[in-house]
């Protein structure tokens, strides 16, 4: 069972946080506190319900588009695999979300501009699909 009591008062230090706005770029990926969520969403992990994001457009100082990692291996049109320090990362594509920056805890790292790129490709791919 998931403890959503504890997730809400994350959430709520989060909005106090006054961490409003943030110096951040598109390709980067921020640890970042997503929570728990409702059926196959991804949660984030840990006691600050965190889960690595990547930054896919920035709309502001204040939120931006992002697209929620995996350690665990995944193939198909809604999966993108990305490999950092010989290890396997997946991108899902199929889980683009709108976020504000006080979600974000701290900077990871930033991909290549070739990655972002094939990342990018892939994910209007698919929105195109019908």
């Amino acid at each position: 069972m998931k403890d959503f009591d504890s997730w809400n008062t994350e959430k709520k230090g989060l909005e106090k946080s006054g961490h409003e706005t943030l110096a951040f770029h598109e390709r980067e990926i921020w640890w970042c506190s997503i929570g728990f969520n409702l059926g196959d969403e991804q949660d984030g992990k840990n006691e600050l319900f965190e889960r690595p994001v990547l930054v896919v457009k920035k709309f502001n100082n204040k939120v931006a588009w992002v697209l929620p990692m995996s350690t665990k291996q995944k193939e198909g049109i809604y999966y993108h695999a990305l490999e950092h320090d010989g290890k396997i990362f997946t991108v899902i594509l199929s889980q683009l979300r709108l976020t504000s920056v006080r979600r974000f805890r701290r900077l990871v790292r930033k991909i290549s501009p070739h990655q972002f790129e094939l990342i990018k490709e892939k994910l209007v791919s698919f929105l195109k699909k019908p």
